[in-house]
């Protein structure tokens, strides 16, 4: 009975000799443990997505080179790694290779090939033509890649039905958006029962810019029961007896049939676990130690400042309070509270002398003009300037603390609270900002009950709330949901309930700020249609789509 393991592993995009010592490491404990069959996820080697890397000829040349250092430790044991493979006539494939008795035995190309959402596989590879299966102890194995199994009579159908595949080992790298996972085991279920075949689907983990891989690898029986989960948002090793239920998972030995598999995480938890490792990969694997925020005393900061101390530990975070004459004592005590709770050092550097002499400076050329967003603007730039001033003296990472809701409307400064190199909470929405709130505080109470329930505001004014400006936040939240993420058009909007002016309003906002979020951080995509690579709409660009409108 075949002994088959899956090495769930978090490979850096272009640290070639890195993965390959992580893939070895994987190896030597894969055959401690007797397994006949280790898989590893896709791209393996070179880390997922590699992108533009892929047209660098010698990038390619290097990581078969790595693939071929890590073949040598295939003895006694059959290992499925994922790399960037050519030919001669210059094509590009997604491939993962078998390596036997210190040989290639065999190459996979990926025969379908994403190019929607954050995917542009087309750009990149050039598609497998022939499905792939393999024996191994009189047991036929068919091997496939992400994408291949999630299309019904495609590879996989192939394998079982005309290759008499019993297992398929699917290499993947999937990443994780809400309701990701259900998904993709609705998928997987059925291709198992469809086609009466155990998969072992093995999934990628960690932070890639703005992508996170999820890992939640699983294991499907014939009848479509999972039989064991691999960790959600950490490296794991999954080992199984083909067929059976599970020998190992998570390094903790199973005994007998009468296994249940680990429970999975709920979607709160899953969704902060998603931004702690998003960041945690962003800052480290960019050689950065220490990261900077911005704290206003509000929501917004007030979680980023709690998710980078859960990704990098209290003793690399640190907080900067930059009050002006609007900024309310309960806020900057707040932000004071904050800091305490986390641990974390705390800065105060006022603005309001800098503010004051950028008014003198150009009072002259604004005189008998009323104050408006261009004061509102200065001063976040001032903020903006200081806490890059700080990154750069110190080589520490600014954390932008934007979310979706205001960057999907532009209630946001360029050059100010933009300014930064990671926008944790790009993709959050601002009422599942205060729900992620609750949850983290559920643990233990860290973010101050005022920060909860104080109505959110600027203080860019006397008397601001962003109310002012904006719908309230549950109803922007449900407009630019239906907008952003589903195409959804003014009428259909207007249709789900929503008033027709508010409809065009919010909409007009989104429209016209493209031209802010292409200038933005990159930032975690925890939902179905991110800002950035997920959609892409011209800055210039003139279509309105008004209920009513031309």
């Amino acid at each position: 009975m075949l002994r088959i393991g899956m090495a769930q592993i978090n490979p850096i995009v272009g640290d070639l000799d890195g993965n390959g010592q992580k893939i070895i490491e994987y190896i030597l404990r894969a055959k401690e443990k007797g397994i006949d069959i280790l898989s590893f996820p896709e791209m393996a080697v070179c880390g997922y997505p590699p992108e533009d890397l892929v047209f660098k000829s010698h990038f390619v040349k290097n990581n078969i080179e790595t693939l071929h250092r890590i073949i040598k430790y295939a003895d006694g044991i059959t290992i499925i790694v994922g790399f960037v493979d050519s030919d001669r006539e210059g094509n590009i494939y997604n491939a993962a290779g078998i390596c036997h008795n210190q040989k290639l035995a065999g190459v996979y190309h990926k025969m379908n090939l994403p190019n929607y959402g954050v995917f542009d596989e087309k750009r990149h590879f050039t598609p497998g033509k022939k499905p792939l299966v393999f024996i191994l102890d009189e047991t036929i194995i068919g091997l496939n890649i992400c994408e291949d199994i999630w299309i019904q009579d495609g590879p996989t159908a192939f394998q079982a039905n005309i290759g008499n595949a019993s297992i398929i080992l699917n290499s993947s790298a999937s990443p994780y958006h809400i309701g990701k996972g259900k998904l993709r085991e609705e998928i997987l279920t059925k291709q198992a029962v469809d086609n009466g075949i155990m998969i072992y689907y093995n999934n990628l983990v960690g932070g890639q810019d703005e992508l996170v891989f999820d890992g939640g690898s699983m294991i499907i029986n014939q009848q479509g029961k999972v039989v064991a989960y691999g960790k959600q948002f950490e490296e794991d090793l999954i080992v199984v007896g083909a067929g059976l239920a599970p020998a190992l998972s998570g390094m903790q030995e199973i005994i007998g049939a009468g296994f249940t598999p680990t429970l999975l995480l709920d979607e709160l938890e899953e969704i902060y676990q998603a931004l702690v490792l998003g960041t945690h990969d962003y800052v480290h694997k960019n050689g950065f130690n220490r990261v900077v925020i911005g704290l206003s005393g509000g929501i917004d900061s007030a979680l980023v400042a709690t998710i980078a101390v859960d990704a990098i530990g209290t003793e690399n975070v640190v907080g900067i309070s930059m009050p002006s004459q609007y900024s309310s004592h309960e806020t900057q005590q707040d932000a004071r509270r904050l800091t305490e709770n986390l641990g974390i050092e705390f800065l105060v550097v006022p603005i309001r002398g800098i503010f004051e002499m950028y008014l003198n400076t150009m009072s002259q050329e604004f005189a008998g003009l009323s104050a408006d967003v261009t004061e509102e603007n200065l001063q976040a730039r001032i903020r903006g300037n200081i806490i890059m001033s700080f990154s750069n003296k110190f080589g520490w990472l600014v954390l932008t603390t934007g979310n979706k809701s205001e960057m999907g409307v532009g209630y946001c400064t360029l050059y100010g609270d933009m300014a930064g190199g990671f926008a944790v909470i790009k993709d959050v929405p601002k009422t599942l900002i205060y729900r992620l709130a609750e949850y983290r505080n559920s643990i233990k109470t860290v973010i101050p009950e005022g920060i909860l329930t104080r109505p959110p505001s600027a203080e860019l004014k006397e008397n601001q709330t962003d109310q002012d400006t904006l719908p309230p936040y549950e109803i922007l939240d449900s407009i630019l949901e239906a907008y952003i993420e589903r195409d959804k058009s003014s009428e259909e909007i207007v249709m789900l309930g929503f008033e027709p002016d508010t409809v065009n309003r919010v909409i007009k906002m989104v429209d016209t700020s493209e031209y802010k979020r292409r200038q933005s951080s990159p930032g975690i995509k925890i939902t179905p249609k991110a800002f950035g690579r997920d959609r892409r709409l011209p800055i210039t660009n003139r279509y309105s789509g008004k209920v009513g409108g031309a």
